[in-house]
């Protein structure tokens, strides 16, 4: 890796800065300087790094496109919000020697089996910020403010005692293994080794036969459990000796807990494990609205950064909102606002590069909405390729017979949500004598009559219709295939009159409407249609609802504003984690049913045994973060918020009481209970706050899933950020236990 490199920092066409580049000596930390003045601007650590572009992957590298070549190229890309760093190196050489030293620092490294526990990341993250006059080594007052720094309110004479006995050396200073071992006295676990003591005879390992029945008696795992506690001991005990033996030692053990074999979440159902045969209606897809925004919904900023971060996180549902622009190039925006415009072109590039990279779970179906107010512009000249996975050699599309596909049938493919002139029949075998319907969710009206005039014989004279008929291109038209725009009527009309290739659009006050009036027709709408939610217009900060209320009537396509932290968001995140991310999760089968009595107002109403009883004791937790912009040395009072989301009857909330002056390892030890009738709907959200007596309480953390992806026993819970990001060591220790 180069060290104090020349680069020029890009923020614009017009705003290219130069600035020396450093890795720091721990291999962690980046700072960069002015080349006019030489002080710092910036620094940021590895950790905060997602990932590295090359070449001109951002609005910014591809404005200067022409002046420099992509060779010279790359991006560095941040978790969260933050905004990317795009950078130009002097030539191609150190351009190269940046990315392939970025990426190696950021890849998962494996570290020895031995000091996996103490030579993580965040170790040398805080023994970095502890030392404040950067010699190496940390004296007792530097300690004490990293206490205050990692959320400790330590009693002096213990933390002395702990600094005393970490100082092998008797310098008076801790540096190296010392600063280890004070690290590793300060993260004991007693909850832990409790727990393992007792199961273990000698109060010092688990035989092969006691994790066997530790594994049983709490963990609930039936079968093959001999197996899996010799797979366990190979894979997290420390010790090459202990392991020889087939026992775990207590370090062990805390291992296997912290690992995600001990999380809450199945480690089974993070791969795909649904059956993926459907039809596409029979899944929760995740989706967004007005992808292309990544601020507010009048003045702000466009870019192709909400496609690429939408479909990262799993998104396969995206709103591509296509207007005319200048020299007849389509252009992206949120029409009639002031919010910025990309062309269209480098839309569809961005998802052509995108759309079925980040993993192979993503190679199911993309669907897009919008074409809103394309001209006569056909597929080709807006740079949809007609490529011979989606159509076939003689320039048409190629479709499965079923006008109701499987998603395993739509893999590779990306459809398009739109207006059609016609039906689908009408595209595979030719137009027919029925006359053209261009209708869309957004003209029910015109719509209306059109079809009234159709039914006396006077649609080919419709001067509406004609109007479409010439904006519509009909090769654009084409493309439409399995999400025709439709507008809605009621549910007897859509049964009579609609097709399973047919969507309708709905606001969300339109839909909370239709779920209190007509809840059980609702479902079955949705069993054979695909139904899509949005945000109101009245949400211009890009503030989002609750999808919970639309998934329970089984809504497909609920769009959220992807850019918005929040609950909502939180919610989305944890149905689409399992899966395999894939961004497609499967109803219950009572929502599958096109005759299903399920009314979620009703959970008698649901086929199938009684309601639940999920008991949930939260033990303790684990180096929780500080609240965003608190003061020095504030340390936070932590307490822990258990939310279920679901059908209304499950609707609850609980939580422990707060434990003063302690982020670090604070020990709640307080069982929570709920009741659920309906558990397939289940969201269950962990959500971490610092209580505050005179105002409202700061979050800290929170991990969301879906009760189905549960796992009992004792539990860690890896908290995420309000950005939805990991931020490890930060956890919670829970115990948990399902009854019917």
């Amino acid at each position: 890796m180069q060290q104090g490199t020349l680069m020029r920092k890009v923020k614009s066409k017009n705003w290219k800065k130069q600035r020396y580049f450093k890795l720091q000596d721990d291999c962690m930390t980046i700072w960069y300087q002015s080349k006019r003045t030489g002080k710092i601007e910036s620094a940021f650590s590895i950790s905060d790094v997602e990932t590295v572009r090359e070449g001109h992957q951002s609005e910014v590298l591809q404005s200067v496109a022409e002046e420099f070549p992509p060779e010279r190229c790359f991006t560095i890309v941040f978790y969260g919000r933050r905004g990317n760093l795009d950078l130009i190196a002097a030539s191609a050489e150190e351009a190269q020697c940046w990315v392939q030293g970025l990426h190696q620092l950021i890849e998962p490294r494996s570290f020895s089996l031995t000091s996996a526990l103490v030579s993580c990341t965040w170790i040398r993250d805080w023994f970095q910020k502890g030392d404040k006059n950067k010699d190496g080594r940390m004296n007792f007052k530097e300690v004490q403010r990293l206490l205050k720094m990692m959320n400790v309110d330590m009693n002096e004479d213990h933390a002395l005692q702990l600094f005393q006995d970490a100082d092998k050396s008797e310098s008076g200073t801790l540096e190296g293994e010392e600063f280890v071992l004070f690290y590793k006295a300060l993260t004991q676990r007693e909850e832990v080794l409790s727990l393992f003591q007792d199961f273990s005879e000698d109060g010092k390992k688990l035989t092969l036969l006691e994790l066997v029945d530790f594994l049983r008696q709490e963990q609930l795992e039936d079968e093959g459990t001999e197996q899996l506690a010799m797979e366990l001991i190979d894979k997290y005990e420390p010790s090459e000796t202990v392991r020889a033996r087939h026992v775990l030692s207590a370090d062990g053990f805390l291992m296997y807990l912290c690992s995600p074999d001990g999380s809450i979440f199945n480690p089974q159902h993070r791969a795909l494990w649904q059956d993926m045969s459907q039809p596409l209606c029979h899944y929760f897809i995740s989706s967004s609205h007005n992808t292309y925004l990544i601020e507010d919904q009048i003045r702000g900023q466009s870019s192709i950064e909400g496609y690429i971060r939408a479909l990262k996180r799993g998104c396969r549902c995206l709103e591509v909102d296509c207007w005319d622009g200048p020299n007849g190039e389509p252009v992206v925006y949120h029409g009639h606002t002031f919010t910025s415009k990309i062309p269209f072109r480098e839309v569809v590039s961005t998802l052509g590069k995108y759309a079925f990279k980040s993993r192979a779970e993503s190679s199911y179906a993309v669907p897009s909405q919008g074409l809103k107010g394309v001209g006569g512009v056909g597929p080709q000249e807006c740079g949809i390729p007609r490529d011979s996975k989606s159509h076939g050699g003689d320039g048409h599309p190629r479709v499965p017979s079923c006008l109701s596909p499987t998603l395993q049938e739509l893999k590779h493919k990306i459809l398009l949500k739109g207006k059609k002139i016609g039906r689908l029949e009408d595209t595979l075998d030719g137009p027919g004598d029925e006359a053209p319907d261009v209708s869309d969710d957004d003209n029910g009206a015109e719509a209306e009559e059109e079809r009234r005039r159709a039914k006396v014989g006077e649609t080919q004279h419709s001067p509406a219709l004609q109007k479409d008929k010439e904006s519509l291109a009909q090769s654009l038209s084409d493309c439409v295939i399995y999400c025709k725009s439709v507008s809605f009527r009621g549910f007897q009309e859509a049964r009579s009159h609609s097709r399973p290739s047919e969507m309708s659009s709905f606001a969300e006050a339109k839909a909370r409407k239709l779920i209190r009036d007509a809840g059980n027709e609702f479902v079955r709408h949705n069993a054979w249609q695909l139904t899509r939610i949005y945000p109101s217009g009245m949400r211009t900060d890009s503030s989002n609802y609750s999808p919970q209320e639309m998934w329970n009537v089984g809504c497909q396509i609920v769009a959220l504003n992807f850019q918005t932290a929040g609950m909502e968001m939180d919610l989305c995140d944890g149905l689409f984690s399992q899966n395999g991310r894939c961004g497609y999760v499967l109803k219950p089968s009572f929502m599958r049913d096109e005759e299903t009595i399920f009314d979620p107002s009703d959970p008698s109403s649901r086929e199938g045994p009684g309601p639940i009883t999920l008991t949930i004791q939260v033990i303790s937790g684990q180096q929780l973060p500080k609240v965003a912009n608190s003061k020095d040395g504030a340390v936070i009072d932590p307490l822990v918020r258990v939310e279920i989301h679901g059908v209304p009857v499950d609707q609850a909330h609980q939580e422990t009481k707060y434990i003063e002056n302690n982020g670090f390892n604070p020990r709640w030890n307080e069982t929570l209970q709920f009741q659920l009738h309906v558990p397939e709907l289940a969201l269950v959200r962990f959500v971490v706050e610092d209580y505050d007596k005179t105002s409202r309480n700061d979050f800290v953390g929170q991990f969301t899933l879906a009760f189905a992806n549960i796992k009992p026993g004792y539990r860690h819970i890896h908290l995420l950020s309000k950005d939805g990001t990991s931020i490890p060591p930060s956890s919670l220790f829970v115990h948990i236990r399902i009854t019917e």
